[in-house]
């Protein structure tokens, strides 16, 4: 029941913050902006295979560093700094479920000549907005996000590769609206994105249980 009824309460419960809690008061909005994480988080745990491996607990403290990273986010930095923890984490995750393909490994390509852009893009307005104390942590943030997108292409794990390039869509809507310029529908786009790519990861624990014999020929003759 809870492989039912749990993805439907994150879904309705993303949908009530995104398009119907109202902004005032903040700490109001805040805190169903984060009750999706939470049950996300109980999803993911849910998904845990009787035989637990470090892999699954390490995907799931990246779940809970991107939750703080949600509730910290008003003081940028600090925020940031808690989603670049969540992200190592995933990609520490991921890499423990590597499973080598050329294609895969040459898809490292894309990601980083799109990184190159958008991070020079977003570097640009914030050295023209004084923003300089940004910069580093921004370049960072866009470096370790691509690469952690790219460590969830080489599991070969279609959950986590869409979550992965989601969260880099999510983040890439929200780095441009924030500092190159508006982005239409920025917030609903961000957010759904957002969860999107959240559960997707949360899911892929499950397809992770399989042992790594069965998990290469899965990889290879799907991706």
């Amino acid at each position: 029941m809870k492989s039912f009824w749990l993805p439907v309460l994150i879904f309705l419960m993303s949908l009530l913050y995104i398009f119907i809690i109202p902004d005032d008061p903040h700490n109001g909005k805040l805190l169903f902006k984060l009750i999706p994480m939470v049950l996300i988080i109980c999803y993911a745990f849910f998904q845990f295979p009787s035989k637990k491996s470090v892999t699954h607990w390490i995907i799931l403290a990246g779940l809970f560093f991107c939750m703080l990273g949600d509730g910290l986010l008003e003081w940028f930095v600090i925020g940031l700094s808690a989603f670049l923890i969540g992200h190592v984490f995933y990609m520490i995750g991921f890499l423990r479920k590597w499973t080598f393909s050329k294609v895969r490994f040459v898809m490292i390509v894309p990601l980083l000549v799109y990184a190159f852009i958008l991070g020079r893009q977003v570097i640009e307005s914030l050295l023209q907005d004084g923003n300089n104390t940004l910069v580093l942590p921004v370049l960072i943030y866009i470096i370790v996000i691509s690469l952690m997108a790219w460590s969830a292409i080489m599991t070969g794990n279609l959950c986590a590769i869409t979550g992965s390039l989601l969260f880099l869509v999510s983040d890439s809507v929200l780095s441009w609206h924030m500092f190159v310029s508006n982005v239409t529908f920025s917030d609903p786009l961000i957010m759904t994105t957002y969860y999107s790519a959240q559960f997707l990861i949360a899911r892929s624990i499950r397809t992770f249980a399989s042992d790594p014999v069965t998990a290469i020929i899965k990889t290879d003759t799907s991706i």
